[in-house]
């Protein structure tokens, strides 16, 4: 029996390697072949035997082996839609959000600010103090050089001029030498070339300060104004080095200090043209040769341009780009660009020509899988400012009770506002209510926050106990003193569709506390004019509605009291600073401007910008609204593509966008 299983075991297993064998062998197919044989044959002649060659053709079928024919694979072939052309791809020639996006295909940028944070790119790394590649000097200054004062401004350091010395002390320098600190900063070059093959070397870098640094380039001077010296460090190095006083909190950022902050120039391609020549230039503004992963082959205005993949692109040896062309197409009607995602004639769909209010047919595009929708907050955040210092003789007792001076209001009124009604109605749920001057994912936002709700009965309970109430029945609070109705207007800018909801929204909610708002518009040009002629910044209004944009550094500046709008003369900052509300607290001031004159990683840093938020989130100067969105799509089969809060635009990493086949 034994011998009967063996044997029976050994076929089964003589049967499977059969099959196995024959489903691993190659694949055949019966053919039907012609066979062409030459024969020699014995044949009778006359009786005789005979020779004879003769040529016989026979049909037979075999079995031959078939080869599989690989498949071609389609070349991944991107298009990005975006709603304008650009007027110019120089990168000092101008900030259009389409222009930065192309740019992002042609340069490599210096460093990419994502998440709140910053990451390199064109250099080996960011600087660090605790690395030892930025460091602050003790340096001795005797006058003529040019330092930063106790004002923040750039000057020629003679008698008089106030600075601060390396203790933080305030110094009226009258021709004794002082001791100033003063920030070196090395760079370290990503060795690269650019798209014609030759080498990107300190000498472009070099080349690159000296035009931002022209006149005729008509972009910020703030860090160039600030720097005493930027010199080679060998052909893949940079040493920055900033005048005597300016610490830097963002020194990591200035390998290429001017322009746009992030894009170097060829200095063997643009060195015959002067700075302001480049602004014109073919070779700069229209067909410019980057060190990035693609570059330009055509531009044919008006419709589209086409990009090609750099072949020293110096990634190139992990495959990227893993696109085989990219074309950019301008489509400035919002309804024409989602038709052209909906049809696969666009790929992706860029934040300059969607918004919030398409967000309700992008949701149900994607609902059909036909299109992924990208809702992201941004940096940009919608606020209400209270008027609580006037200038002049607009209100604060002159031609109305002074009704903000008492947090309590300011408070109560917070709390009477249903900002969550405003992201719900407004942005269709897609941002988040704001409580401070930077939003709650940023990694500088503290604990202890204040952070009102929506309560309307805590709300007039904090009306009463301050003492305005409603003595007549009429549903609005009088000013216990004057009997002055608690009625205010509240301004902002026309034609904005986001800026009438949210207005006629606190309008209702207001009546909820017994405060009656009266609304208006202007244009932006009137609304934001410098004072004393503009109504926001001349600090004649009421309730005031804009925008501001956090960053990476908490924007306390905006709230210090030296910003408070208003004549030089009499102790203000000027009519061109952004203090509008004219509050004024001390102990904010003092943890702003500790923050603002420490480095980022100090504690000093840190615990003065949490600290601010704080104080500025108790006593709600202005009522923080929302978020803005920024909004995108793209087709389901478009990869490693998204937004990003702080990047300023969704296309900073074309190198790595990929299409699924």
């Amino acid at each position: 029996m034994f011998h009967s299983k063996k044997w029976a075991l050994i076929a089964l297993l003589t049967l499977i390697g059969g099959i196995l064998l024959a489903a691993c062998a190659p694949p055949t197919e019966q053919v039907t072949v012609e066979v062409t044989r030459v024969v020699t044959e014995t044949v009778e002649v006359e009786g005789e035997p005979v020779e004879v060659t003769v040529v016989v053709v026979e049909t037979i079928v075999e079995e031959v082996q078939v080869t599989d024919e690989p498949e071609e694979v389609p070349p991944k072939d991107l298009i990005v839609c975006l709603s304008q052309e650009p007027d110019t791809l120089y990168p000092a020639g101008g900030s259009m959000l389409a222009a930065s996006s192309v740019q992002s295909a042609i340069w490599t940028s210096q460093y990419q600010s994502l998440s709140y944070d910053y990451q390199p790119d064109g250099i080996v790394k960011m600087p660090s103090i605790a690395d030892g590649d930025a460091v602050v000097n003790n340096v001795e200054v005797t006058g003529g050089e040019i330092v930063l004062d106790t004002g923040g401004n750039p000057v020629a350091l003679e008698d008089g001029v106030e600075v601060f010395n390396v203790d933080r002390e305030t110094i009226v320098f009258d021709g004794t030498p002082i001791m100033m600190p003063q920030m070196v900063v090395e760079f370290e070059i990503v060795p690269r070339q650019w798209a014609d093959g030759e080498d990107v070397t300190s000498e472009d870098y070099l080349f690159t300060f000296g035009i931002n640094s022209d006149p005729d380039t008509p972009s910020t001077k703030f860090t160039v104004d600030r720097t005493a010296a930027y010199e080679a460090n060998g052909d893949l190095g940079i040493t920055w080095t900033g005048i005597p006083g300016h610490l830097d909190s963002t020194y990591f950022t200035n390998a290429v200090p001017g322009g746009d902050g992030l894009r170097l120039y060829p200095e063997h391609l643009w060195n015959g043209f002067s700075a302001a020549e480049l602004l014109e230039a073919e070779e700069s503004s229209r067909l410019p040769v980057g060190d990035g992963a693609f570059r330009i082959l055509d531009w044919v205005a008006g419709d589209s341009m086409i990009l090609e993949p750099n072949e020293f692109y110096f990634r190139a040896d992990e495959g990227l780009p893993y696109l085989d062309s990219l074309t950019f197409k301008f489509i400035p009607d919002t309804n024409q660009l989602i038709a052209q995602l909906l049809s696969g004639s666009c790929d992706i769909g860029t934040q300059d020509g969607l918004s919030a209010s398409d967000s309700p047919f992008l949701i149900e595009a994607e609902t059909n899988g036909l299109l992924v929708p990208y809702f992201q907050t941004g940096t940009v955040f919608e606020h209400i400012d209270f008027g609580i210092d006037s200038y002049g003789d607009f209100g604060d007792g002159v031609g109305r009770p002074d009704w903000f001076q008492d947090a309590r209001v300011r408070q109560a009124m917070t709390m009477c506002t249903d900002r969550q009604s405003m992201v719900d109605n407004i942005l269709y749920g897609r941002s988040e209510v704001i409580h401070t001057y930077i939003p709650s994912v940023h990694p500088l936002y503290p604990d202890g926050l204040t952070e009102y709700p929506y309560d309307v009965e805590a709300a007039n309970a904090l009306l009463d106990e301050v003492g305005y109430v409603d003595t007549d029945g009429d549903g609005i609070r009088e000013d216990s003193i004057t009997g002055v109705p608690f009625g205010v207007t509240l301004g902002t800018t026309v034609g904005n569709e986001m800026r009438q909801q949210l207005t006629q929204i606190f309008k209702e909610n207001m009546l909820e506390c017994g405060i009656d708002i009266e609304l208006y518009y202007l244009p932006s040009s009137e609304w934001f004019a410098d004072g004393p002629d503009g109504p926001l910044f001349g600090r004649r209004f009421d309730l005031g509605e804009f925008a501001w944009v956090s960053a990476v550094q908490p924007s306390c500046n905006l709230y210090l009291s030296s910003q408070i709008t208003g004549p030089e003369d009499e102790g203000f900052g000027g009519w061109g600073a952004a203090g509008d509300t004219g509050w004024s607290n001390e102990a904010f001031d003092l943890q702003c401007n500790t923050a603002l004159s420490s480095l980022p990683g100090t504690a000093d840093y840190e615990d003065g910008h949490k600290e601010a938020q704080r104080i500025f989130s108790e006593e709600v100067p202005v009522i923080p609204l929302f978020l803005r969105l920024i909004v995108a799509a793209a087709r389901p089969e478009v990869v490693n593509f998204g937004v990003d809060p702080t990047n300023g635009t969704e296309l900073y990493n074309l190198y790595e966008i990929d299409l699924q086949q």
